[in-house]
């Protein structure tokens, strides 16, 4: 993880620094707590200034300071890390082996053919000397942040930048769209005194559609919103990425269910592990389950492993497991997606490490309070018939209940005793962080409203601010029954985005199939990705990465992502079947394998719903309304 960021200016009026403010470099500095320091370019003939400034978190090889520079003035700042395409060494860090590689390419296609090989999440900045020009641009998911702001014709100026600082008399900033790479010909623009973006889109290698219909597509898109002085363009060689994923299978299968409802019928698709593993029986589908298995377990050891891990302890003998600290984190809620992630990391994670488990409660409203208690949590929502009667009876005990109890404390504490029967000798650490209203408004003002712009929706602040809490990891652990403070030491923070995109876990899903069949679910899903990019993973990258930790994402490797694709609807999903059983199917049957059982079958619940953060504000509000709570806020504090 690291904070980069780029001005450039065409105007010898414009200091580079009028767009780099000091709240800016605050808060890259905290995504990049190991290194930072800037670099500045001036082309005097042709009147044109770079200013490059790189943050970095170490997590790979040897410490590599950023941007980089050469002999022949290339500059390259990068925020991404490398699983897989270009080889990265155990000791060697992907910084230098991709600036390595980019002065390597003498032609805009070698760049394009670099970047469509690599597969993992990145954002970049690469100054070629040779031609005075400034490529940049993100990932095909959009897994790392970059945002991009331009100034008006007369300072003709832009600024790239991981992460940024809302102000209302601010030019407005923008996310990079994950559309392709961009380039920009400094000195075509510091002669014509305008700026033009040159764009490279991603396309699939084997799309029906032309190229010109896939410019003509994206260059729309791209330029919504931008300012009418700046230019996107179409690159003349018309060039463009190999996605790195294959395209949705849209199949329709005409017997579909057939075979699977022959094997449940004896269970009348009840919400239960005896209806997952009545599917499992079916010799196809166990074979199915076993191949997804594998392709996420190995996603998940691949974001588990790829960091630096402390050679003292590792030389620690015998080694103590109470002091050992943890490297990798999960965001956990003790649902279906989270359970998953966290029993695959089990497999990879050295067994004498903890693994921390972030779970994330707001206390209500005060007027709430002794409704919610009274409750027990009773409702459909939360109701966890699929714990075992004693179990039930321990969880829901009204002495135990307190105002953090909300559902997500619940399941999550359920989930933990299920992973510890999986794995008795590991440390789990469930971290209870548990956040007041007080601090929720505080925090919220002083840095989380920075960190989700320029997303503005009543949905971003519930779900930044939840993750926010959870990633900083404070709160406390259980140790001999007495709850003691804890601050998670890991780095890495894993986290289910991606599933229920992909695996029709949201409840849209089920009203799209209702009105649309199948047919209209598969465009749904296929949207569901197209826009994951500018809906979540920027502001969870630069949510996360406030706290020098890195969001890892298994559920969106390419492998994964492109196994799934490869299937038809039926074999992900079935809306046929009742919530908690038909929605992510192939996962709930995925755990099940595994040997988990109480989560395989809980019903989907959204982060704001079940940490509580949406009781806490007007239940008048809709999620897609813009979010007052997020404007007009002091930037001296960040």
């Amino acid at each position: 993880m690291c904070g980069i960021c780029c001005v450039i200016t065409l105007s010898s009026q414009h200091g580079l620094h009028d767009s780099f403010s000091k709240d800016v470099l605050s808060c890259l500095r905290r995504r990049g707590p190991d290194s930072s320091q800037q670099l500045i370019k001036t082309v005097s003939d042709l009147s044109y200034k770079c200013l490059f400034s790189g943050q970095v978190l170490h997590l790979r090889g040897l410490m590599t300071a950023q941007p980089l520079e050469d002999a022949n003035n290339n500059i390259f700042l990068w925020n991404g890390e490398i699983f897989d395409g270009v080889h990265v060494g155990s000791l060697e860090n992907d910084t230098e082996i991709m600036f390595h590689r980019l002065t390597l390419c003498n032609s805009e296609s070698e760049i394009l053919s670099l970047f469509s090989s690599l597969r993992g999440p990145w954002s970049f900045i690469y100054y070629q000397g040779s031609s005075d020009c400034l490529w940049f641009g993100r990932d095909y998911f959009g897994r790392r942040s970059l945002l991009w702001q331009f100034s008006n014709e007369v300072e003709r100026a832009v600024c790239l930048a991981s992460v940024s600082v809302y102000s209302e008399s601010d030019k407005q900033w923008q996310e990079v769209p994950a559309s392709g790479i961009f380039k920009i010909d400094l000195k075509d623009c510091a002669t014509a005194k305008a700026l033009s973006l040159s764009l490279f889109p991603w396309k699939y290698s084997c799309t029906e559609k032309t190229g010109e219909e896939i410019f003509t597509n994206v260059l729309d898109q791209v330029s919504k919103g931008l300012p009418n002085h700046i230019l996107v363009v179409a690159n003349e060689s018309r060039l463009c990425l190999t996605a790195p994923v294959i395209p949705l299978n849209k199949t329709i299968s005409e017997a579909l269910g057939e075979c699977q409802c022959t094997n449940v019928s004896n269970v009348n698709n009840t919400v239960s592990v005896e209806t997952l593993q009545a599917f499992l029986r079916v010799e196809h589908k166990k074979k199915l389950v076993h191949q997804f298995i594998d392709v996420l377990s190995e996603a998940v050891k691949k974001r588990v492993l790829a960091l630096v891990r402390d050679e003292d302890e590792k030389r620690r003998d015998p080694p103590s497991m109470s002091t050992r600290k943890a490297h990798v984190a999960v965001l956990f809620s003790g649902g279906i997606d989270s359970m998953l992630i966290a029993a695959l990391a089990d497999r990879h994670v050295p067994m004498e490490e903890p693994i921390d488990l972030l779970n994330v409660a707001f206390t209500t409203k005060e007027q709430n309070k002794q409704k919610c208690a009274s409750k027990k949590y009773s409702d459909q929502e939360v109701h966890l018939d699929l714990l075992s009667h004693q179990e039930s009876c321990e969880v829901f005990d009204a002495k135990t209940t307190n105002e953090f109890d909300v559902p997500d404390r619940i399941t999550g504490r359920a989930g933990l005793k299920e992973l510890k029967v999986l794995n008795s000798l590991r440390t789990w650490n469930f971290v209870e962080i548990n956040v007041t209203v007080e601090e929720l408004k505080r925090m919220r003002q002083q840095r989380i409203s920075h960190l989700i712009y320029p997303l503005d929706t009543v949905l971003d602040d519930s779900i930044g601010c939840a993750v926010w809490f959870a990633s900083r990891g404070e709160g406390f652990v259980s140790n001999c029954g007495e709850l003691k403070p804890y601050r998670s030491s890991a780095k890495v923070v894993l986290t289910g985005i991606g599933a229920d995109e992909q695996l029709a876990g949201y409840s849209r899903h089920r009203v799209c199939f209702k009105n649309y069949g199948l047919e209209g679910l598969n465009k749904e899903i296929e949207m569901e990705l197209d826009r994951i990019s500018s809906r979540n993973l920027g502001r969870d990258d630069r949510i996360i990465g406030d706290h020098g930790k890195e969001a890892r994402f298994p559920f969106l490797d390419e492998d994964v992502v492109s196994f799934l694709n490869s299937l038809p609807i039926s074999e992900k999903a079935d809306l046929t079947l009742p919530r908690g059983l038909g929605e992510k199917l192939l996962l709930r049957l995925a755990a099940v394998e595994l040997g988990l059982t109480a989560s395989a079958i809980l019903p989907k619940r959204a982060v704001q719903f079940g940490s509580r953060i949406a009781k806490l504000e007007s239940n008048s509000e809709k999620a897609s309304d813009k979010c007052s709570r997020l404007k007009s806020l002091p930037t001296d504090e960040v």
